[in-house]
């Protein structure tokens, strides 16, 4: 079974950086695509980032590219998200997924269903 584990969390100021942590455990990382999404309060949850297994291709959501950047360690079975000029609307709790789905080995997988495990996320609150 896969576990998931986000860290780093914490509450800031707007224009602060910020980089989350999601710890893998359970069987071959290597092997999984892995995102990031996120779900402010009263909202839905949304894609923020995506990487494929090999850490080769990255895709993020257009409300933070330019300004999060998602990197991987398949030796560390690690998966980073790195968060700069943090605004207020960037405010909510974070998870982190997995998915072993053939088609996201392929393509970027933005939707929440595409994934198959989620850790129990880490909140991050951006002050003005």
């Amino acid at each position: 079974q896969v576990q998931l584990v986000e860290s780093g969390g914490k509450l800031v100021q707007a224009g602060d950086s910020l980089r989350l942590s999601c710890a893998a455990s359970g069987r071959t990382f290597s092997s999984w695509a892995m995102g990031w999404f996120r779900q402010a309060p009263g909202k839905e949850r949304e894609f923020v980032a995506q990487i494929s297994r090999s850490g080769a291709n990255t895709d993020y959501a257009d409300s933070v590219r330019g300004r999060f950047t998602i990197s991987r360690d398949n030796a560390r079975d690690t998966v980073d998200l790195q968060m700069n000029k943090l605004k207020p609307e960037d405010t909510a709790v974070y998870h982190c997924a997995s998915t072993s789905s053939e088609h996201c080995s392929a393509h970027a997988c933005t939707r929440g269903p595409e994934y198959d495990s989620w850790g129990q996320g880490t909140q991050v609150t951006v002050s003005s």
